[in-house]
């Protein structure tokens, strides 16, 4: 992959995520309805501040945008961003809405419904332009947004204003498109459709970028995708693996197998190694193996930021016989 010109200098951080965080309660019994279950756990949630996270366990120097409640799970967000490394001086507390809290119900390997708490207008759509370091979203090698921070004013704004100041380095779409989320899915496309142009990395699953540019079919979506102006498509397609392109060339990376406990927080082990990949200038296909690798460690595990993988975890796994090239 080439890779864009460089960020200008002095950032404080390899990447700057923007969007979701919360508390995520897991059962802690599997093939149970929540209807049925007696036993929970605690852990941080929504899917840029763990993509912060997963990229933090790599070695990098991220922080996230995001907002929390004026609430002891609000307290909870900010420490576990800390614990795990992430700086979050750029996290506002609003006393107008509670953290969002989100369930899941956990059936392997392949069925995870998610249940969103988010109330009317979360803490973490609340973000303005005025809450915004853009010297620092400038500056940062690497910027990682998500679709569902456009569902909403002010966010949308706010997320259009750190678009407008990136000049340089890596820009990657998470299309995350979480239906219950948005009054409908053509508002997503559209508001899709205008981002796109200001990244050049785009990558979500099937649904997602039919979401996104209308097309189901993981090549025919990928070549939409650079159509739309990003450099490099990554379509996440489950148990048949990830395909990547780029104007000159892409790969079909088949999945790594393993006993697959909660399949929710793959995606953002994921995206913290794609960010690796993309900082350090690896080779498409490497970088697509890698992330692939990372987001099956995650997938035989229960928690998302609390099991996201080391950058030796994952080397380890792809050793193993469970790896299909």
């Amino acid at each position: 992959m080439s890779e864009p010109s460089s960020a200008s200098g002095g950032a404080l951080y390899d990447l700057i995520t923007i969007g979701r965080c919360g508390v995520d309660v897991y059962p802690l019994q599997t093939g149970v309805g929540l209807a049925d279950v007696e036993t929970f756990g605690k852990f941080l949630g929504g899917s840029p501040t763990n993509v912060a996270v997963a990229a933090a366990r790599h070695g990098l120097s991220p922080a996230v945008i995001t907002g929390v409640g004026a609430d002891p799970f609000g307290e909870y967000v900010r420490r576990a961003i800390r614990d795990f490394g992430v700086d979050d001086r750029f996290v506002a507390t609003f006393t107008e809405a509670p953290t969002p809290v989100t369930f899941c119900e956990i059936f392997p390997p392949d069925h995870f419904p998610i249940y969103f708490y988010r109330g009317e207008h979360p803490p973490d759509l609340r973000i303005t332009s005025g809450h915004l370091d853009l010297d620092a979203i400038r500056a940062t090698s690497l910027f990682w947004f998500s679709l569902t921070g456009l569902s909403k004013e002010p966010s949308r704004a706010a997320h259009h204003a750190a678009l407008s100041a990136r000049t340089s380095g890596w820009t990657v779409f998470d299309l995350d498109y979480r239906a219950p989320l948005w009054e409908s899915r053509a508002a997503a496309r559209e508001a899709a459709g205008r981002a796109l142009p200001h990244a050049n990395v785009a990558v979500g699953n099937l649904e997602e970028v039919e979401t996104a540019v209308g097309v189901r079919h993981p090549e025919a979506a990928a070549q939409a995708l650079l159509e739309a102006g990003v450099q490099v498509a990554i379509v996440k397609m489950g148990p048949e693996g990830v395909f990547a392109r780029t104007s000159g060339e892409s790969c079909l990376i088949k999945p790594v197998e393993v006993d697959v406990l909660n399949g929710i927080g793959a995606g953002d082990a994921f995206g913290g190694a794609l960010c690796l990949g993309l900082l350090r200038g690896w080779p498409l296909e490497r970088t697509i193996r890698f992330a692939n690798a990372a987001g099956a460690f995650v997938a035989a595990r229960l928690a998302c930021a609390d099991a996201m993988p080391t950058t030796a975890e994952v080397a380890e796994l792809m050793k193993g016989p469970g790896v299909r090239s």
